[in-house]
């Protein structure tokens, strides 16, 4: 048991070190940019983060429980096809939307083009769109791309816990905007409050689509202060600030999820009513709008990009090597943030089920760390890891900078990052063991090892498959961590891209970011295939 214990909290233990070691540095000072900061950059940065924030809350909250509530309690033209393209957008990273938008919409992009050749016109200036690089073109985007947390966390609580609500409202004449306003929204507030907080959480740890579009964010400005200023301390300061948002978003979760009902029913459909042909149609357009603007539109465009690239020019070069950086910094991660789930996990099934101890403590602190923005991640191990090569080069025994600026530091961060997948993923699974079944093998003699290998492991295959899978996925896309920290001339997939569009050439970055979007296209099949609820990580 104890040695149980110390694996858990030696797991759970690296999640904290960024955060105190952002603390320690803040505390020390930037000397004179502090004062620079706290004029011209954290009130900037603060304004649009919050007001980013804003917009896309009322996107994703809008347009998710909306589509919800259409595909789980009406009838209407292509409604079993399209309630799973809603899910389609999370196969889109931010940053590969807002490449993809960027090109979509500019005067020399094929959109603007085309209409100039059908209207005769040759000015590029001729035609006045919306300007995307702009807070609202950044707000759209993200949005569109984030509403399926909302989708899925409000149709999970349709299905399980408002049949009989639904049915009972409509026995009593509640129909249509009523039924919606005090039975529909009420219910699936808890769950509504989850996805959004998923879906803010993932727009603070942007940094690719907030710099392409020109939004000032806080995660932009401490990637900004670090790598164009080189102070350490100054990002540190930006980097809290911008925990305190998280904390914010997270405090604002708990209290959407106050009333939160536990008495979930067996997974089951409402009654879906027919709509007249005018509203299905208007419930069909609805519901088609966000799969065309979160996905449809730009992987076409990618596909399309792509396909032109490769007739013209053939593969870029260093396609394989970035490929295979991506996969093996993915991998190691993924196996790394699975051994240590595994003590989490087994630790808090310890625990007295009617009395949590330490082993569900360890067990949410190891999973807060889905909730820190892959920069401020990033920042606190630079810091925290130049400590230990200090220290390493003091003793000796190692040349100084043997972490810092290394793969090590890389697959730090991922795990750390997205620790919380496969670790909630398997106390999911423990809770559908029965503890007799433990009982049974210790009362035969079995050791805490024979238990965890010949009795646990084979039931906990199928959550272990899932996890690594999504671990791995979420490590491949992750751009600010990656770009903060990977070794000098190290290129993934994501700061290929990240590359390409910095200097403008977009046709360049089209084949990593289809990449990219093939690879999110993986969970979406887990998705579609019925594992739904199991393989959304939860906001905790």
């Amino acid at each position: 048991m104890k040695g149980l214990r110390l694996a858990a909290t030696l797991a759970a233990a690296p999640v904290a070190l960024p955060v105190l070691a952002l603390a320690t540095a803040a505390m020390a000072g930037s000397g004179a940019l502090w004062p620079h900061l706290l004029r011209f950059v954290l009130p900037q940065a603060a304004v649009e983060t919050l007001s980013l924030l804003a917009g896309v809350g009322v996107v994703v909250v809008v347009v998710g429980t909306g589509t919800a509530w259409l595909t789980s309690c009406f009838r209407f033209p292509a409604r079993r096809l399209l309630s799973v393209g809603l899910v389609l957008p999370l196969a889109l990273p931010g940053y590969v939307a807002a490449y993809a938008w960027l090109d979509v919409l500019h005067p020399a992009g094929p959109v603007q083009t085309r209409l100039r050749h059908l209207l005769g016109l040759t000015d590029p200036r001729a035609i006045p769109l919306p300007e995307i690089r702009s807070l609202a073109g950044c707000v759209l985007v993200m949005g569109m791309v984030l509403y399926p947390y909302v989708y899925l966390a409000a149709r999970a609580a349709f299905h399980t816990q408002g049949t009989e609500a639904l049915r009972a409202a409509r026995s009593c004449g509640a129909a249509g905007m009523l039924l919606f306003r005090r039975v529909g929204l009420p219910m699936a507030r808890p769950a509504v409050a989850a996805g959004a907080a998923l879906a803010l959480m993932e727009a603070l740890n942007d940094i690719g689509a907030a710099e392409f579009l020109g939004v000032r964010t806080l995660t932009v400005s401490v990637y900004v202060t670090w790598i164009t200023r080189s102070s350490l301390e100054g990002a540190a300061q930006i980097a809290l600030v911008l925990l305190a948002l998280v904390a914010g978003v997270v405090a604002m979760e708990r209290w959407g999820r106050a009333r939160e009902s536990h008495a979930a029913t067996r997974p089951e459909a409402p009654e879906r009513q027919a709509l007249p042909w005018a509203a299905g149609l208007a419930a069909t357009l609805a519901c088609t709008l966000p799969v065309l603007l979160g996905f449809v539109v730009p992987a076409a465009y990618l596909l399309w990009a792509a396909w032109r690239r490769v007739a013209e020019f053939g593969l870029p070069p260093d396609l394989p090597r970035w490929i295979a950086s991506s996969a093996s910094l993915a991998a190691m991660a993924t196996l790394l943030a699975l051994l240590a789930a595994l003590p989490l996990a087994l630790g808090a099934r310890r625990d007295s089920p009617r009395r949590p101890g330490p082993g569900a403590a360890l067990l949410r602190l190891g999973m807060l760390g889905y909730a820190l923005p892959g920069g401020v991640a990033a920042v606190g191990l630079i810091i925290a890891f130049g400590w230990i090569d200090d220290l390493l080069g003091l003793l000796g025994r190692w040349a100084p900078a043997a972490l810092s600026g290394s793969v090590a530091a890389v697959v730090a961060a991922y795990v750390i990052r997205f620790l919380a997948i496969p670790a909630g993923g398997l106390d999911a699974a423990y809770a559908r063991i029965r503890r007799e079944v433990d009982w049974s093998a210790e009362s035969m003699g079995a050791t805490a090892g024979r238990l965890l290998w010949r009795v646990h492991l084979p039931l906990l295959l199928p959550a272990l498959s899932v996890a690594a899978l999504l671990t791995f996925l979420d490590a491949m896309k992750e751009l600010p961590a990656t770009l903060l920290l990977r070794p000098l001339n190290t290129e993934t997939l994501a700061t290929a891209l990240y590359a390409e569009a910095a200097r403008g050439t977009y046709e360049e970055g089209a084949v990593a970011a289809l990449a990219l979007v093939v690879v999110g296209l993986a969970p979406i099949v887990l998705l579609g295939a019925g594992g739904l609820r199991k393989v959304v990580p939860p906001a905790r």
